[in-house]
């Protein structure tokens, strides 16, 4: 069976591209070319990007530990899933004026959970190499 972690990878890799142009173009629209110039949308557009590029590395490289790991695929699947919906509920709240903060306080509780349940199932893991 192929690797999971690589498929999802690829989508994180396309949504990241897509949120780089869509500020970038935005950039464009408005003659703005560093930081935001009090524009909001740019602000919020620029916050999604840069709150993208924080969490997903980090939280990918601890998802592909737990695959490489050998851990069921059904677990390493439900942390993809959850990091994907996290990342698509945020920039979609966020991107909002006005805000609905249900969906950004979703994004983040689904990216913590993806966060958290990778990094306590590779503590467990090691642990219990020494328990054992």
């Amino acid at each position: 069976m192929m690797p999971i972690v690589p498929l999802y990878a690829a989508l994180f890799g396309l949504f990241f591209v897509f949120l780089s142009v869509r500020t970038l173009r935005l950039r464009r629209t408005l003659g703005i070319a560093v930081g935001d110039g009090g524009n909001q949308l740019l602000l919020r557009a620029s916050r999604v990007h840069s709150n993208f590029a924080e969490y997903v590395p980090i939280s990918l490289l601890l998802v592909f530990f737990v695959e490489s790991q050998g851990y069921p695929h059904a677990l390493v699947h439900t942390l993809c899933i959850s990091l994907l919906a996290g990342r698509i509920s945020h920039a979609f709240g966020v991107s909002r004026t006005p805000e609905n903060y249900r969906y950004r306080v979703f994004g983040m509780a689904m990216t913590f959970f993806a966060l958290v349940a990778a990094a306590l199932t590779l503590l467990s893991g090691y642990v219990r190499q020494f328990v054992a």
